[in-house]
């Protein structure tokens, strides 16, 4: 199983010079005692507010904040906190779904994904 991030690095590169997109999640992804561990800053959210899904060998993690319109006229002197979605995805390979876990506390996801044994799928063919 191997654990490559969805966009590669020179996309990355291109995005943050091309555009002013901060919809981005910054995360730590580690191996230890047998797991693949990703850490992902997600502050200012909810529990409710993140959806961890795998499926199709991806594991993708996706937060969404809507902005509060609870108070009309407001006269903005600085306005930088951000709104809307924000998605990571990576991809896993063969993997399984039962074991993985997942805990959010204090602005942190911390998702633990079990390694799966890499199963040798080659066959030699004999020629004739």
């Amino acid at each position: 199983m191997k654990l490559i991030p969805r966009k590669y690095f020179l996309d990355d590169v291109f995005d943050d010079f091309m555009t002013q997109n901060n919809n981005s999640m910054k995360c730590d992804v580690y191996e230890k005692d047998g797991n693949y561990n990703i850490e992902v800053d997600i502050p200012g959210f909810k529990k409710e507010d993140i959806k961890v899904e795998a499926k199709d060998g991806y594991l993708t993690i996706t937060a969404e904040k809507k902005e509060q319109e609870d108070e009309e006229n407001k006269n903005y002197i600085c306005h930088e906190r951000r709104y809307g979605k924000y998605e990571r995805s990576f991809y896993l390979g063969d993997l399984k779904t039962d074991d993985i876990s997942a805990k959010f506390e204090n602005g942190i996801l911390k998702v633990r994904v079990p390694k799966v044994e890499e199963s040798e799928n080659k066959k030699l063919i004999e020629i004739e």
